[in-house]
């Protein structure tokens, strides 16, 4: 979730909570927040209204942060799906000569570690399977640690690799998905090499630097 959902949840949490006649505390809305805000608001609140219409006994009874994780973790392959749902359309229709961002960081990011924009739309007809799959394992392991790694702002296609060589301007990239969540995704996305690399002199020089100025 991002900092401007956290009015949206405490309303929602504060409406579970009078639903349940369970009255919270700010500062236990803050300890829920805090607990959940690594994933989505609409999985969170996909997550509490799936507990109300829970039938055993832990739906009668206000969920604690454990109870809405384990929910939230367990519908971590259904968030790879769509993710590769949108990545598939978007090769398929939009291609990968354009730029494009997604509505999810994370993809941006599990694509990058699969070799890129470029290399993914050359793949061939009998790879897809196997990409697929690649893609969700990915995908879902990042879900299920609850982790939010760096990802590219956009991921660059060939007309635009093209152009920048050339020193030509490139074209404004295609959102993918919701446009507003693209457009966030893209201000939220870092040109910095996503796996830091230095050479052994360069860290040796750096320990060395330390030790002197902690003489």
């Amino acid at each position: 979730m991002h900092d401007n959902d956290k009015v949206r949840f405490a309303t929602l949490l504060t409406g579970i909570a009078d639903y349940y006649r369970s009255p919270l505390a700010s500062a236990v809305i803050e300890l829920y927040w805090q607990g959940l805000r690594q994933f989505d608001i609409e999985a969170v609140e996909q997550a509490l209204w799936r507990h109300t219409q829970t039938t055993d006994d832990a739906g009668k009874f206000m969920p604690k942060i454990a109870d809405l994780k384990q929910m939230l973790q367990g519908t971590t392959a259904d968030q790879a799906s769509i993710a590769w749902t949108k990545v598939d359309t978007a090769v398929r229709t939009v291609g990968t000569h354009r730029d494009v961002v997604f509505d999810d960081g994370l993809i941006h990011r599990v694509i990058a570690e699969m070799g890129g924009w470029i290399q993914l739309g050359m793949a061939e007809e009998k790879e897809w399977p196997f990409i697929r799959n690649q893609f969700q394992s990915r995908y879902r392991g990042y879900r299920m640690r609850s982790e939010t790694p760096e990802y590219a702002p956009v991921l660059i296609g060939i007309s635009n690799a093209h152009n920048g060589k050339q020193g030509f301007a490139g074209q404004e990239p295609v959102l993918i998905g919701n446009g507003a969540e693209a457009k966030r995704v893209m201000l939220g996305g870092t040109t910095a090499p996503l796996i830091a690399m230095r050479q052994l002199s360069e860290v040796e020089h750096g320990v060395a630097v330390q030790r002197l100025s902690a003489a």
